[in-house]
């Protein structure tokens, strides 16, 4: 698994989008019973923060101290500094999840481990959510920004982002689920911030010494008058049972 994200993780905490409580409601209609849920790839705790308030108890899983420590603390999350394999009871859990965290994993050790780990009928549910959709104005200056900019900048894994996670193996019951979406109205600063945790954004200011956002946002000012504005998220979920 890849770590991407421990080198500035408090801006990631900061400025990440929220996921919305649809896509909660949905995956918790599927579980039959919540005593234990794992969140994997937790980052920040933004999922397993939902979780708990579900769930008897939450392990949340991570290889970023970092990350972790810019996590919800409470008291039915247990944080566990891992991969893709853990410390959790044979035929122990209830749901497993995955927020914008599957595209890094060694999958093959992963859904060993979740076939280990899970009760029979067990759900998982991994989403991610794509490039983000603005205005017809500024909307091309960010997909240019996406795809040539810092493009180059991007690891292979990001095309099954890309790709809706749709060509990823998935080897679990599917489950039908409805489209999910994630909508805000954001500052340009939360949207000049947000484009500064990209991975690629990191990337290229560590091979160029230059923040690249800094020209785009100029760019976006001069066709943006006012501060705030609408942003789209489209969210993709694979969602199936042990």
């Amino acid at each position: 698994m890849k770590d991407r994200f421990s080198g500035y993780a408090s801006r990631y905490a900061a400025f990440r989008p929220k996921y919305p409580s649809g896509l909660f409601d949905f995956v918790f209609d599927q579980v039959r019973s919540f005593d234990l849920a794992w969140d994997a790839g937790t980052g920040n705790g933004q999922a397993a923060e939902v979780l708990a308030t579900k769930f008897r108890k939450v392990l949340a899983t991570d290889i970023s101290q970092k990350q972790l420590e810019q996590a919800a603390k409470k008291d039915n999350i247990v944080y566990e500094l891992t991969g893709e394999a853990t410390s959790l009871t044979a035929k122990s859990v209830d749901l497993v999840t995955v927020a914008q965290a599957i595209h890094w994993f060694d999958r093959k050790r992963f859904y060993d481990e979740v076939n280990r780990a899970a009760k029979p009928g067990a759900v998982i549910a991994a989403w991610a959510y794509g490039l983000l959709k603005l205005s017809p104005a500024i909307e091309p200056l960010v997909e240019r920004f996406y795809g040539e900019v810092v493009g180059p900048f991007w690891d292979p894994e990001r095309k099954l982002i890309d790709e809706r996670l749709a060509t990823i193996e998935f080897p679990f019951e599917h489950i039908p689920s409805p489209e999910f979406s994630m909508r805000f109205t954001w500052s340009l600063s939360e949207l000049e911030g947000y484009l500064g945790t990209w991975s690629a954004t990191q990337r290229y200011i560590a091979a160029h010494q230059f923040n690249p956002v800094i020209e785009l946002m100029d760019a976006i000012m001069k066709l943006q008058t006012a501060d705030k504005l609408s942003v789209e998220f489209p969210l993709y979920l694979r969602i199936g049972r042990v």
